[in-house]
Order: structure tokens, then C-alpha cells, then sequence
């Protein structure tokens, strides 16, 4: 990107692909003017995004040449400051900070006698913090890179500690491989490390780097979305209540084993996007950022605009000079020190919304997306985030959680948008919950799905899932859970005798995957362990569950059982990602729909040279069916969900070679004639002219 262009935006060309969105133009031009501003006051203030963005370089802990220390903090609210630890025998005013300007402090700690540092590797330190009235606060510097929960048995509480973290040179892991390029088919596999293994524990990085990326490598995907690695005191959260914004969580290991997992990754090709949550944070005081400084805004806004009432969590305040600073110098962390390529950014339509109060369900009438229904705070935090992380790392990518379908998000910069190259498509994965709890097969309405997976934002990307963590989380449940439910504990033996509800859910289970994966959008996401129809929901240790991790880990063994059925999921899940692969439809212009048959059931349509025909009919097979194409020649099946490999019952001849018709059907200028047994999908090939 050009970084002269956010000075004047390119704002026409948002008027050609979106004609309605010209009575918001002065609102849009005044959006980027903003982000213009804080451009410039960025530039004179401190020389440039890329000085602001390295505030990690000045705040938190730094060990010098002489080995003496330096510490330094944001806290403009505090009276006093200290720093404390093992170091001074816990003397809490032993350490006074300096008072600088704009609520700045620092410390510095010559080395020992001996010329050794003062504190050392591990070493426990607090920050104390001395407030408006005199008393004296414990905390956890906002920058820590190393934070960790004492072990039960220690009997000391479960509040996190912060540790020094600054290992002998020989022990910093060096990374071999570079960065992942940007896929053009993004094909990610969302995970979490802590539950990655079968067995009843918190997994690690280590474990995760040998056991769980090569899977991923095997099943085709091509991109990885790690969650909860920010830390977070409460397991549970899922990671969406973040204490420590710097550090990588201990639960799974230490910093230098998070290099290596995302080095391995990166060996294997996968591109490694960080689960990032800039939203909000935790309430927590005494190991989180919430009152860090004594007051109750520092980071967040005072009052009701601070607190997200659903969440009981707090709202940063994204127009304070030093929250900015954090914020992006955060983003840059995880990519300078971690190799992170990409980020999703949890709760953009909280953080654009929310935190004003609006109700977060959307009608599509544009004038919700702009006025006063828009904290264009935050919305400018995302572009500045945006600008300066394309900016930096062309090869970049970033993906909003948005379910509002805001105008311009996924737009660049230089447009007048907000920069993100991705959303999610939220609305897809409700409507197969939808589908599958309210209606009966013979009900599901074709025109209403078509709609659901196709009305996306032109020229905006979106990313597609049938299910996330979200669906498979106890008290909902996955698909696989709603197709086939206590079936699933004894009928999923290939030695079993054919029952009808295993053989719906899998054959649905296959069919919604590839009209997802095809059709909602320009990239495809899985949750982990989702890919093989995982017949359990998620539910993390706690005393509802006498804090058992039973429920808390992922039953590979299950995929791996060839006498399972699980297998055939997993099986056709891989075989559906390498022909994306091969075609890259999920790059390739949205598909053209040719035919959407309410009482047949059945779906056709173009995309990458490929024609798609879905019969979701649960007992009508059709022999003879015509389906157009405006590419005439000859056609041969790709893949098929029937195939007796993927747990079908091989009804569609894939030698069978189909000659088009020029005579026009559906629209189209030619078509061809295929067998489409119920329930089942088939990917036609062009194979010649």
C-alpha cells in the first residue's frame, strides 16, 4: 500500500461497486479524514507509525548492555510507583519509579555488585501502584511477556505472576523458516492449543507443533487461526478475556515454545493467524489491566460506555494517545517477536456498536451503519490498525468478526474503507442451526439458503463456515451432534448394521460442507475436530463439571479408526480442500446460480470452471436431470459426496463422461444431463471442448 494514498481517498470507486452509499459520502470522507489526523499528529508526535508502534521497545522491562534495568509504565492516575519482587526481598516501596511527563514512569535498576542483573530469568516482580487516597495497589505490568498462574498444591492463590522472562541466548529459539505467503485461497483451520489432545488435559505448544499441525497439513488446509494465545486468567473465556495483551499464554508452555509451533507451521506451509482481542479486556485488577493505574479509566473509558454489561468486561478508550499506542504496538508484537501473518479481530461489531448501547441485530437499512449509531472511535482504530498492519507486512491478512454487515469494512484504506480483507459470515452458520432445529428435510426452503450463502458485500470477502468454537460449545451443538445426537454412540461402527440416521448425517454433514465451502464466500473455515463430525460438544473445566477435562480435549482417535464412520468425514473433508486446491474457486468470482428447485430440492451452479448440483431431496433420486452451463464440451464428476470411501453408497458412475446440449436451459446457453441420487452432491469437471 501506498502510504501517500490515505491522504486523499480513491472514495469513487466505493460509489461504483455500491451506488447507495453516496448520501453517506461526506460521512465516509470524514472517516478517513480522521484516520488522516491521527496520521499526522502520529508523524509529528513521534516521527511515524512505525516509532509509535514499537512501544514495547520502551514500556515494560529491558535488560541493558551494563545488564542494568530499566522499567517503565503508563499510569496517569497513580500518586506513586514501585516495582517489587523476589529481588528486594518484597520491600514495596524499597523501588520508586520517577515521575515523568504525560503520565509516564520509570525505573532503573543498576547491576549487582557482582555485575549480574538485578532481577533475573523468572524472577517474580509486581508493580505496586500508590493511588489518589495514599493506598498502596498490587498489579501486573500491562506489558508483561511472561505471566503464569502458580500451581494448586503452592497454595498461593490463582492469581497470575508476572516472571521475568530473559532467557540465556542459547536458550531463545531462532526461527529457520520464513513467513507463509498469502494463500489466494485462504482455507483455515480455527484451533486451540490447550485442547488439541484426546487425552484429559491442557495440551501444550510442543504438543500441538508435533501431533496437531501435521494433521491440519494432511487434511488440506493451508492456513491456521490459534486461539487463545493472549493471555487469560480464566480458562474457560475461550481466550476472549485477555489479561495480559502481551503475553503468550503459559497454560500451554513458554514463549520459545510458541516460536517453534508457529516456525513448524510455517515449515509446513501453513499461514498463522492470531485470534486477537482488542475489543475489550478482563475485569480483572490484580493480574489484568482493568484499574491498573488506580483509577477506573487509564485504559478504558470511565462510566457505562467502559463496561460491556454482556460480556462484564471493559471498553477501551481507542481515542487516548497512550491506549493507541498499546493497542497497535500489540498487534506489532505478536508479529515481530511471534511470526504471526495475520489476525482475526474478535468483536468488531461490539467494538463498532455495543459499546454505545445499539442492539447488535441489523435490518440492512444503511443508516445504521453510519451517524450516530457508529462509535467511529473504535472505527477508526480498526483503520488505523488496518493501515498500519498492511502497511508494514504487505503479505498481511485481517478478518473481522462482523455480523452487521457494515458498508466499506472489507474495503482498503485508500478507498475510504476500514481496511479489514476479510469478515466472517456469520449469518451461515445460524441458518444451518436454523434449517436443522426447525424445519424437516422436505421443508428446508432452496431460494432461502441460496440467499443466505450468497448475499454477501461485492467485492467485499467473506469468510465461510457451516460451524465455529461457538456452535460446538456446550449448551449448543454441532452439526454433527444435531444430524445424528445419541445415534452417534452406537451406530458409527462400518460393522454396524445401516441405520438411517447415520446415514442422513452423513450424507448432510458432507453436502453442507461443500455448498459452504463453494458457495458462502472467499475463504472457508473449520473448527478443529468439527472436519470429522467430533461427536461431543466443548465444555472447559469448572466446578458445574467438577472441572473435569473430559469435555475439554479432541478425540482424534476417532478419525484415525478406520472401523469408524468418523473417518469418511474426515476423508472427504480432506478431498473437498485439494480440489479447492486444484480449481482455487474460493479466489475465483462468486458462482453463478442456475437453478434452485423448491420442490426437487436440488441446487446447481457454476464456479472455476466447475459445475456444483445439490440434491438435498430426502427421498427423490433423479436420472436424466438437466443442468446448464455456459461451458459447453464435456463433463466428467470430480468428486461426489456418494462415493462408498466418503461413506456413501456409490450410486454415480464417476467414468460416466456428459456431453452438453446447445440449447438454452436455466439461463444458460448449453446443458447436460446427470444422475443425482437423494441426498447427495456431485462436482462436475470440464474436461474438453
Amino acid at each position: 500500500m501506498d502510504p501517500m494514498k490515505v491522504q486523499v481517498a480513491e472514495i469513487e470507486n466505493l460509489f461504483k461497486l455500491d451506488p447507495y452509499l453516496k448520501p453517506y459520502e461526506r460521512e465516509i470522507r470524514r472517516r478517513h479524514g480522521a484516520l488522516q489526523d491521527w496520521l499526522n499528529k502520529i508523524d509529528k508526535l513521534e516521527g511515524g507509525l512505525e516509532e509509535f508502534s514499537q512501544g514495547y521497545k520502551y514500556y515494560g522491562l529491558h535488560f541493558k548492555d551494563d545488564n542494568s534495568v530499566v522499567a517503565r509504565e503508563w499510569a496517569p492516575g497513580a500518586k506513586g510507583l514501585y516495582m517489587t519482587g523476589d529481588f528486594n526481598n518484597w520491600q514495596w516501596e524499597a523501588n520508586p519509579f520517577q515521575k515523568l511527563e504525560f503520565g509516564k514512569w520509570e525505573l532503573k535498576l543498576p547491576p549487582n555488585a557482582d555485575g549480574t542483573p538485578a532481577v533475573k530469568h523468572l524472577s517474580e516482580i509486581k508493580i505496586i501502584v500508590r493511588n489518589e487516597k495514599g493506598e498502596l495497589l498490587d498489579r501486573l505490568s500491562p506489558w508483561a511477556v511472561y505471566v503464569k498462574q502458580p500451581p494448586k498444591e503452592a497454595n498461593l492463590g490463582v492469581n497470575f505472576k508476572q516472571l521475568v522472562w530473559h532467557p540465556a541466548d542459547e536458550e531463545i529459539y531462532t526461527f529457520k523458516y520464513p513467513s507463509a505467503k498469502r494463500p489466494k485461497s485462504l482455507r483455515i483451520y480455527e484451533c486451540h492449543v490447550g485442547i488439541a489432545s484426546q487425552e484429559p488435559c491442557i495440551a501444550s505448544y510442543d504438543h500441538f507443533t508435533t501431533e496437531v499441525i501435521p494433521r491440519i497439513k494432511r487434511q488440506g488446509y493451508n492456513a491456521i487461526q490459534v486461539m487463545a494465545v493472549m493471555e487469560h486468567a480464566y480458562y474457560a473465556s475461550f481466550g476472549y478475556q485477555v489479561t495480559s495483551f502481551f503475553a503468550a499464554s503459559s497454560r500451554f508452555g513458554t514463549p520459545e515454545q510458541l516460536k517453534r509451533m508457529i516456525d513448524v507451521a510455517h515449515e509446513s506451509g501453513l499461514f498463522v493467524l492470531l485470534d486477537v482481542v482488542h475489543s475489550h479486556a478482563s475485569k480483572n485488577v490484580q493480574d489484568g489491566l482493568n484499574q491498573f493505574d488506580g483509577t477506573n479509566n487509564c485504559y478504558f473509558h470511565d462510566g457505562p460506555r467502559g463496561e460491556h454489561a454482556l460480556w462484564d468486561s471493559r471498553l477501551f478508550n481507542y481515542v487516548e494517545y497512550e491506549v493507541l499506542r498499546f493497542l497497535l504496538s500489540n498487534l506489532r508484537w505478536w508479529r515481530e517477536n511471534y511470526n504471526f501473518d495475520g489476525y482475526r479481530f474478535d468483536g468488531v461489531t461490539s467494538m463498532i456498536y455495543h459499546s454505545r448501547g445499539i442492539d447488535q441485530s441489523f435490518s440492512g437499512d444503511y443508516n445504521e451503519y453510519f451517524g450516530m449509531n457508529v462509535d467511529t472511535d473504535a472505527l477508526n482504530y480498526l483503520a488505523l490498525a488496518n493501515y498500519m498492519l498492511h502497511l508494514q507486512n504487505p503479505q498481511c491478512v485481517t478478518i473481522a468478526e462482523d455480523v452487521s454487515g457494515m458498508p466499506t469494512l472489507c474495503r482498503p484504506i485508500y478507498e475510504g474503507g476500514i481496511g479489514f480483507d476479510y469478515r466472517l459470515g456469520m449469518a451461515i452458520p445460524d441458518k444451518w442451526i436454523q434449517l436443522l432445529k426447525e424445519y424437516s428435510d422436505d421443508q428446508w426452503n432452496m431460494g432461502n439458503l441460496v440467499h443466505t450463502l450468497t448475499n454477501r458485500r461485492y467485492r467485499e470477502n467473506t469468510v465461510a463456515y457451516a460451524e465455529s468454537h461457538d456452535q460446538a460449545l456446550v449448551g449448543d451443538k454441532t452439526l454433527a451432534f444435531w444430524l445424528m445426537d445419541k445415534e452417534m454412540y452406537t451406530n458409527m461402527s462400518v460393522l454396524s448394521e445401516s441405520n438411517i440416521i447415520i446415514d442422513r448425517g452423513l450424507a448432510l454433514h458432507k453436502m453442507i460442507r461443500l455448498i459452504t465451502h463453494s458457495l458462502g464466500g472467499e475463504a472457508y473455515l473449520n473448527f478443529m475436530g468439527n472436519e470429522f463430525g467430533h461427536p461431543e460438544w466443548l465444555d472447559f473445566p469448572r466446578p458445574g463439571n467438577n472441572e473435569s477435562y473430559h469435555y475439554a480435549r479432541r478425540q482424534w482417535n476417532l478419525a484415525d479408526d478406520d472401523l469408524l464412520k468418523y473417518h469418511f468425514l474426515g476423508e472427504f473433508d480432506r478431498a473437498m480442500n485439494e480440489l479447492e486446491e486444484r480449481f482455487g474457486w474460493l479466489h475465483s468470482d462468486p458462482a453463478y446460480v442456475s437453478w434452485k428447485h423448491e420442490s426437487d430440492k436440488v441446487i446447481a451452479y457454476e464456479r472455476a470452471g466447475l459445475v456444483f448440483v445439490f440434491n438435498f431431496h430426502p427421498t427423490k433420486s433423479f436420472t436424466n436431470y438437466c443442468v446448464g452451463t455456459n461451458w459447453p464440451g464435456t463433463y466428467k464428476v470430480s468428486l461426489t459426496t456418494d462415493d462408498k470411501i466418503y461413506g456413501g453408497f456409490q450410486r454415480i458412475d464417476k467414468n460416466c463422461k456428459h456431453f452438453t446440449k446447445s440449447e438454452t436451459y436455466a439461463g444458460r446457453s448449453s446443458y447436460f444431463e446427470v444422475y443425482i441420487p437423494s441426498r447427495t452432491a456431485a462436482i462436475y469437471e470440464h474436461i474438453s471442448n
